[in-house]
């Protein structure tokens, strides 16, 4: 359901409803929340442990008017999945959407020098939580199960393609997982009336990528890979976001948005 707000230029389609967003308390999710609800979302923004960065994302809202309540789970534990969605919707009203945005870098090191529990902890949370999240989502957009549709925006990376910088490779390939069933659950649930596409970032500047990036030398050189000319901000994964949900994407499922300056 949508409504118009304001006119002329600044026209901007109002939507209702509920998304979801995991790992929503920082960076790019953070992001993601607060443009979602400048377009008339309801959110629920989801953290494992930062409360405190969830609730300054939930009180950046309201302050602009928006409507969202911070929901502890982490992705990895597919009770706690169960658990967030059960009270995101009861709390917050019907469910239109689900960001996929949780996630981990995992071990940084040489494959030969992974450790299995890393692993598994590393495909836990970026490949099986994306897989239960959506799982429980659809249960509640399909319309074959009395959903009333929607759309899900699952986060991957350019690494899925490129193979990730030097020590992520499991990182790369979970992202690789995220992609591959994107284009899957795509095909099995586009006919009740739900759409899944992935954005695929590129180097963006978060909390997640500052020690890195603050290496002498590393932002300019990063930099200059890209046709752009520059790393991307959290506010350039959000706009892809806010757009594959939008029914101006009315037409787009199954399919990976790069947003990375070019690389």
């Amino acid at each position: 359901m949508y409504r118009q707000r304001g006119l002329g230029k600044g026209l901007r389609r109002m939507s209702t409803g509920l998304v979801v967003v995991t790992g929503g308390s920082r960076g790019i999710g953070a992001a993601i929340c607060k443009r979602l609800a400048a377009d008339g979302y309801a959110i629920a923004v989801n953290y494992a442990s930062d409360a405190v960065a969830a609730e300054a994302t939930v009180a950046a809202i309201a302050a602009t008017g928006g409507k969202a309540q911070a929901f502890q789970a982490d992705v990895a534990d597919a009770s706690a999945i169960q658990r967030l969605f059960a009270e995101a919707v009861e709390t917050l009203g019907p469910l239109s959407g689900l960001v996929n945005n949780a996630g981990s870098l995992g071990q940084v090191a040489p494959v030969v020098e992974q450790d299995p529990a890393a692993l598994t902890r590393l495909f836990a949370v970026n490949a099986i939580g994306t897989i239960l999240c959506c799982k429980e989502a659809a249960l509640r957009l399909s319309t074959r199960r009395g959903g009333a549709g929607g759309a899900i925006v699952n986060v991957s990376s350019i690494a899925a393609r490129i193979g990730g910088l030097p020590g992520l490779a499991p990182y790369a390939a979970s992202k690789g997982a995220v992609e591959s069933f994107t284009k899957g659950f795509a095909t099995e649930v586009g006919a009740e009336g739900v759409r899944v596409n992935a954005v695929a970032p590129g180097m963006i500047a978060t909390d997640m990528t500052g020690d890195f990036l603050s290496q002498p030398g590393v932002r300019e050189r990063i930099a200059a890979t890209t046709p752009l000319g520059r790393v991307g901000a959290p506010g350039d994964i959000a706009e892809a976001v806010a757009w594959l949900l939008s029914p101006a994407a009315a037409f787009v499922t199954g399919s990976v948005l790069t947003v990375s300056g070019g690389r």
